[in-house]
């Protein structure tokens, strides 16, 4: 593995020291995805006990930033710019056909819900949870298309993008949450008018796209 950072510990606590290094590694590229992190050789590359070093990686699993593999142990999220835009593509096919289907059927509650989920990622403190909302809000508004297969879809896409928001939030911080789009298409679901939340669904996906692929850029040419 990679050696990690020439410098002494200067946080409140060795896992926040070792969880601080080995994050700014794999988000600056130094650590490639698929690395093995073993613990015995981080633990005395930042001269660690192994403790501190566990618990660093069960947080940066929580960020989406390592996955915990069978009989590997942890490894370095294996995420690309490639596999982010195949993504994006797959939900912005998928998440409109819903989104249209669903609008005339949305009940009070749904958009009720839709509108609290919203409040709920304002105020969320931990980047690892709004993932999780972000996809709860958008199912939310698709709940009513009437087709199961196409909703498990969506919702499996769902959750593959989690893991790059995770990893773009971990990066960039969580201004990277589009709330005005949201709003905006809680608004037009609102009014029953499935071409403008289509439209601001589309818009939504696009942005969320240029800022994902201009993250792997700035990523790549730092590295």
């Amino acid at each position: 593995m990679t050696r990690l950072v020439e410098a002494p510990p200067r946080w409140r606590t060795a896992t926040e020291y070792v969880e601080a290094t080995l994050k700014a590694a794999i988000l600056e590229g130094r650590i490639p995805a698929g690395t093995p992190l073993r613990q015995d050789d981080i633990a005395r590359d930042l001269d660690v006990s192994r403790m501190p070093v566990r618990e660093a990686l069960r947080r940066l699993e929580a960020q989406a930033l390592v996955d915990a593999v069978p009989h590997k142990g942890a490894v370095v999220t294996d995420i690309s710019a490639a596999k982010a835009a195949d993504s994006f593509a797959i939900r912005q096919g998928l998440e409109e056909v819903a989104l249209r289907l669903s609008i005339p059927h949305l009940s009070a509650e749904d958009l009720a819900q839709a509108e609290a989920l919203i409040g709920v990622m304002e105020v969320e403190p931990d980047a690892g949870q709004l993932g999780q909302l972000n996809r709860r809000f958008h199912m939310a508004l698709y709940a009513r298309a009437g087709r199961p297969r196409l909703l498990l879809l969506v919702d499996r896409e769902l959750a593959v993008f989690d893991r790059y928001l995770r990893f773009f939030l971990a990066a960039r911080g969580r201004g990277g949450m589009a709330q005005d789009d949201h709003r905006a298409l809680l608004q037009a679901a609102r009014a029953r008018d499935a071409e403008a939340a289509v439209a601001v669904l589309a818009r939504h996906i696009e942005i969320a796209a240029r800022g994902m692929a201009g993250f792997f850029a700035s990523r790549a040419a730092g590295a």
